[in-house]
């Protein structure tokens, strides 16, 4: 019996049945690409049969990156159920409303995050739950039953959903974007073209599985590639320096502040890395400096633009170019069109600031029972990503800023970003955020949040002079305000609904 086109891990298991094809790094436990088909057959009964998983019937998680978890994935490809990994970080309350929104069959937890779905009226009222330590004991790869043998195949569609992956919600409620078939077979292929992405291809995964980054940037593509990912629950600096060098990692995905963290620990300075053609940076811009410090290591940098609506691996800075289009986000990967409008949809020339919009087969069908969300976000095929950027005439890509970031002061359109890239060229500060708070003679204004460098002093007076120096003056922040940390998010970005606490 042929597997279907989207059971990539039955492929796999044909193919290289005694390859790793993932492996935990604080247990050492690890899956073959025959152990790993054979327990997704074997679970994938045990759902049916025991909870009524069928297709389109949801599995809500909550547990970090595990063996399992990949089990899980294989099981959605080979059944055409829909995974909905949660946020663990999140409040009782916030479970509470994925669960009423995601409507979940069955919910899978780790023991320690328990206390999160006992605070949660809906949980409840689901018909089946089951906790990750009995489905780890159920998933043992040194055991063999009939239950491990092929199973029929599913026709599952190229648009049915495999994941519901939710927005972080910092402002109103989280919306969950579909995350089907056909976008996870063209984000690996857009992935595939822009990097090297094959079979011998090794990579630690940092990224929490209830973010796009921690699936869709290199773990999936990996699994359809046949190649070795190691999973880790927590990032930890000095463990991930070891892995790169010891497991012979050839690409590893991280944020600026991670890498900046590796850089910083004393081994990084005797650190070689012959086997690692290149670091993927996402999340925000890497500073020059950081950049340079990995160029000194011979450790390319590719840095890029993702979403979880789309792709998520949208464009791609070649390392060639880190450094002469730095802060650029590069250029579309190769199955991606993009237009760059005003506020009219009309589209704009070269150099100019406008929204991007996105279309292609990853883009997403919509948000799981939003369609006024989606009606919103989708307009004639086109995604609105809400993302103010440029084009120069080379076809780089630049991103201003998010849409929503934007204030007008003085009738004037002020974006953060640019205000921020200006004042971490301020030798003394090495962060800072930007949001526009109300004022009564020009509507809005900027308030600055910064945090300075250790063992260097700057003044409020210093750092306005600064600005003023460097900035039109209608963009010159009018409050500052130096904090010890900037509140970050879960995956690492600054959290600026939080920064409005400190005003």
């Amino acid at each position: 019996m042929q597997p279907s086109a989207q059971d990539w891990t039955a492929k796999w298991a044909l193919y290289s049945p005694a390859k790793t094809a993932v492996k935990e790094y604080e247990t050492g436990r690890a899956l073959t690409y025959s152990q790993l088909n054979r327990l997704a057959n074997r679970l994938a009964r045990h759902l049916a049969a025991r909870y009524g998983i069928q297709k389109g019937e949801r599995i809500a998680l909550l547990a970090e990156n595990c063996l399992e978890y990949i089990v899980l994935f294989a099981v959605s490809q080979k059944t055409g159920c829909i995974l909905v990994p949660m946020n663990y970080r999140l409040a009782a309350a916030e479970i509470d409303y994925l669960l009423q929104n995601a409507e979940p069959r069955l919910v899978i937890s780790e023991a320690k995050f328990q206390h999160l779905l006992d605070g949660a009226p809906a949980y409840a009222g689901i018909p089946g739950h089951w906790n990750f330590e009995a489905l780890a004991d159920f998933c043992n790869p040194d055991t063999v039953t009939e239950h491990d043998a092929p199973l029929p195949v599913t026709p599952v569609d190229e648009d049915d959903p495999v994941f519901i992956l939710y927005t972080s919600g910092t402002t109103g409620f989280p919306k969950g974007a579909l995350y089907t078939h056909k976008m996870l077979f063209w984000n690996s292929i857009n992935t595939a073209m822009s990097l090297i992405v094959n079979s011998e291809s090794r990579t630690v995964n940092v990224m929490p599985p209830f973010h796009t980054g921690g699936w869709n940037v290199l773990t999936t593509p990996f699994l359809h590639h046949g190649g070795y990912t190691i999973l880790m629950r927590k990032f930890d600096a000095e463990a991930v320096l070891h892995l790169l060098q010891q497991e012979q990692l050839s690409i590893f995905m991280a944020v600026p502040t991670m890498l900046k963290m590796i850089a910083d620990t004393p081994a990084f300075e005797t650190a070689q890395f012959p086997h690692l053609h290149y670091i993927i940076v996402g999340g925000e811009p890497m500073p020059i400096p950081l950049i340079e410090r990995w160029h000194s290591k011979s450790v390319p940098i590719r840095q890029g633009y993702g979403m979880t609506e789309v792709g998520p691996n949208l464009t791609s800075l070649h390392q060639d170019d880190a450094i002469r289009k730095k802060g650029s986000i590069g250029r579309p990967n190769f199955y991606v069109q993009i237009r760059i409008v005003d506020e009219y949809g009309r589209d704009l020339p070269p150099d100019t600031p406008g929204e991007l919009l996105l279309k292609g087969p990853m883009v997403t069908p919509g948000y799981w029972r939003n369609p006024e969300a989606t009606a919103k976000t989708i307009v004639d095929g086109w995604f609105h990503t809400g993302d103010m950027v440029r084009m120069d005439a080379e076809q780089y890509l630049y991103v201003v800023d998010r849409i929503k970031n934007m204030y007008i002061s003085g009738g004037e359109n002020v974006y953060p970003a640019e205000l921020e890239r200006v004042l971490l060229s301020h030798p003394a500060i090495s962060e800072a955020a930007v949001i526009g708070v109300p004022d009564e003679k020009w509507g809005e204004t900027g308030h600055a949040f910064l945090v300075r460098k250790p063992g260097m002093a700057c003044t409020e007076a210093e750092v306005m002079d600064f600005c003023k120096a460097n900035l039109a003056k209608f963009k010159v922040p009018k409050y500052f305000t130096f904090l010890g940390v900037l509140p970050k998010n879960d995956t690492g970005k600054i959290n600026r609904k939080a920064l409005k606490e400190h005003i």
